[in-house]
């Protein structure tokens, strides 16, 4: 996680920028961001038959032929991917790596934000570049892209073995594994999904698909032993660094540890693993019953549902809490606690515990498309435009919102009990 300690905390309202204003003649601003820490705010800029991006009201010095997917890094810088003499890079505070790419897409950060990744098709082949560096080695086709925590390792699913559309005999010989860093597994799959990295980045587990029937988890290119009708995303476990995925068997899912069944199969549906950082609770979003949805802790299903929909579902740093978003026909609330908040809203995004795990703040839109930041299910006085999530203080007594009122962009540092 991305340092805070060194941002302004002081309570108040800071006016950053009038987000009509550039210090440049560009013919319009495109929809803004925010930077993490709430002291930039940026916009592509059409100049004249070029784009650049707007920074608080200043025109980076560089214009591109085409800019698009602006994002802010954990560390506050600003990346841009842009069009140079018909090819594509990405650009870091208005600096251009140096390498080009028939296409990039998708910027993945590292925990810290040191490290920027993308995706990226050269001559008909894909791979990844990092920090500026391409893979030595591109692949006929690659997807499910993954950057390790530490920002080290980068791994995606690549396909091996060339065969034309039609060629299902080739295909069901298997086509497609794993790259870390460039460097492919020695096994190939049907398929496969998701490579997800241990906490510390040194280990990969992804979904994989033998034949057309039997799935399974594959650890550094290593199978499980045992095969099921069907899995989903692996997840490792913080203490032990043992694997675990969720698994169907007759009809119904359960857990699997390392290939073996540790919660029994009596889910209609359970996936969404999130461990606490010590490992010792893991937390699922489940079915316990056809379309009514809670979150299961250690295997023991909450007792509240809902029927439409349960996401992002988060654990508090102490893993004594989780939260997830739940919706229940056209209308979002927050399920936490073994309860659900009693304001229900028009939109709801990822919830953000506090560093002491008490305090549970979200984005929400009311009507209107109007936004605001909710405490401990408490609303701020005020409504914005536009919005950001929260960000607790250090010491969990501020939160910071990012908000655009009245077409200023205001950095807000609230108390807890100005909610």
């Amino acid at each position: 996680m991305a340092d805070h300690s060194h941002w302004d905390w002081e309570k108040g309202t800071k006016v950053i920028h009038r987000l009509s204003k550039c210090d440049a003649d560009v013919t319009w601003l495109e929809e803004p961001y925010a930077s993490p820490d709430g002291e930039k705010i940026a916009s592509i800029a059409k100049v004249g038959d070029e784009f650049s991006v707007c920074v608080n009201g200043k025109l980076w010095e560089k214009t591109f032929e085409k800019a698009w997917y602006p994002r802010f890094s954990p560390d506050n810088r600003l990346s841009c991917l842009v069009m140079e003499d018909m090819e594509w890079t990405l650009a870091v505070d208005g600096e251009a790596w140096p390498e080009h790419y028939a296409f990039i897409w998708n910027t993945l950060f590292s925990r810290d934000g040191q490290t920027i990744a993308a995706c990226i098709q050269q001559d008909g082949r894909y791979g990844m570049v990092v920090n500026g560096t391409t893979w030595e080695e591109l692949y006929l086709n690659a997807n499910e892209f993954a950057l390790s925590p530490d920002g080290k390792h980068a791994a995606a699913v690549v396909q091996t073995v060339n065969f034309g559309q039609a060629d299902i005999f080739t295909y069901q010989e298997g086509g497609y594994s794993v790259a870390v860093n460039g460097q492919v597994w020695e096994e190939n799959y049907v398929n496969a999904w998701t490579p997800v990295f241990n906490p510390d980045g040194q280990n990969i587990a992804a979904q994989i698909r033998k034949n057309l029937y039997e799935y399974s988890i594959s650890v550094d290119g290593k199978t499980w032993d045992n095969f099921f009708p069907c899995i989903w995303e692996p997840k490792f476990n913080p203490d032990n660094g043992n694997v675990t995925a969720p698994v169907r068997q007759a009809g119904k899912w359960g857990l699997a540890e390392n290939g073996q069944v540790i919660w029994d199969p009596v889910f209609t549906q359970l996936w969404h693993q999130a461990y606490s950082d010590d490992g010792k609770s893991l937390f699922a979003i489940c079915a316990p019953q056809f379309g009514r949805w809670t979150i299961v802790h250690n295997g023991n299903p909450w007792q509240i549902t809902v029927g439409t929909m349960l996401a992002d579902l988060v654990v508090s740093p102490d893993g004594t809490r989780a939260a997830a978003a739940a919706k229940e026909g056209d209308k979002w609330t927050i399920m936490t606690d073994e309860s659900l908040w009693p304001e229900w809203y028009e939109m709801i995004w990822p919830p953000v515990f506090s560093p002491d795990s008490r305090h549970l703040a979200v984005k929400v839109e009311k009507p209107g498309k109007r936004y605001t930041i909710v405490v401990n299910g408490k609303p701020y006085k005020d409504v914005f435009s536009h919005c950001w999530a929260p960000v607790f203080s250090p010491d969990s007594q501020s939160v910071l919102i990012r908000g655009v009122e009245g077409g200023n962009y205001k950095r807000i540092v609230a108390k807890l009990n100005d909610f």
